[in-house]
């Protein structure tokens, strides 16, 4: 291209189960302000999606030339450690294909009984709403969370079917927003989303915005909920170690008898979560799968974990 200022590098690697979360992982270290998704293909055909296949995406400044080494020597070792990660497709972009190049993976998605989400860019009359539909307009940008991944799915169900009318809610890396603003159409009475990225916060406001909710909103991440009584629910769909490493900050952000909404979990990681949770006071563990993936929900139990002998 005659004008490589403007240009930008569209990195993108079909992949499966465990490893999609390690190429979006690389992405997410490796990719700057790059936009990070994963696509489940054939999401909205009506198409099997118990064995989803994924794109996972980067987007990359084309004179930035160290990022892309970064990420293709990235994908070089990831292949030595997951053999079924296939060479990455590589593509120039013009600045003015790159801001909709990841626009095209998205369309209209029904997930459970009454969520409806819009990409913000289509018209409603183009998705048939139903009366019921509880509609969810998004916007993702660099943030996770389009409700193509499994794992937002699987918790916006969850959310669906045990979420009561006035609960509170805490959403810990709350990304686009999507699931705190699925809480708020819901019914939730008050709605707080934490992250540790800046860039997710503002896109999360931006949703927030564009749905006509208020969300509480915190880029310092669940010390933001330190303060604020426990939440009737909670929800973190972020990396199942993130999760087991905040399991007491989980416990204690959870009032008694609340209920734990976690996902991003894979099918091998859940007895070591569940383990892990236990140990904090969650019990009555149920939990729900696709593909390789699962949101574990659990119930705190009224009874504080016992402190570690010095």
């Amino acid at each position: 291209m005659d004008d490589a200022s403007g240009a930008y590098i569209e990195v993108s690697v079909p992949v499966d189960g465990e490893a999609a979360e390690a190429v979006c992982e690389l992405f997410e270290r490796c990719g700057g302000g790059a936009v990070v998704e994963i696509r489940v293909r054939d999401a909205i055909s009506g198409h099997d999606l118990s064995q989803p296949e994924h794109w996972v995406r980067t987007y990359l400044p084309a004179q930035d030339v160290e990022a892309r080494q970064r990420v293709e020597e990235g994908l070089w070792y990831l292949s030595r450690i997951h053999p079924t990660i296939p060479e990455a497709a590589i593509r120039e972009l013009s600045e003015a294909n790159w801001a909709e190049a990841w626009k095209a993976h998205y369309s209209p998605l029904r997930i459970g009984e009454h969520f409806l989400v819009l990409p913000s860019w289509i018209d409603e009359s183009e998705a048939s709403p139903r009366p019921d539909d509880r509609i969810l307009r998004l916007d993702p940008g660099m943030a996770f969370g389009t409700g193509l991944h499994p794992t937002t799915r699987l918790c916006l169900i969850e959310l669906e079917a045990r979420l009561a009318p006035g609960d509170r809610v805490l959403d810990v890396g709350t990304g686009s927003g999507i699931l705190a603003i699925g809480a708020m159409r819901l019914g939730a009475g008050e709605v707080l989303g934490v992250d540790i990225d800046p860039r997710a916060i503002q896109i999360a406001a931006d949703n927030a915005a564009i749905n006509g909710v208020s969300l509480g909103l915190s880029a310092e991440g669940i010390d933001a909920a330190a303060e604020a009584s426990p939440f009737d629910l909670v929800l973190a769909n972020i990396l199942a170690g993130t999760i087991q490493a905040l399991a007491p900050a989980l416990a204690a952000r959870t009032r008694a008898g609340g209920l734990l909404i976690a996902s991003g979990i894979l099918d091998t990681q859940v007895e070591a979560l569940r383990s892990a949770l236990a140990e904090q006071g969650f019990e009555d563990f149920d939990a729900r799968q696709e593909g390789d993936w699962i949101a574990l929900c659990a119930r705190r139990s009224g009874q504080r974990p016992a402190a570690a002998a010095p």
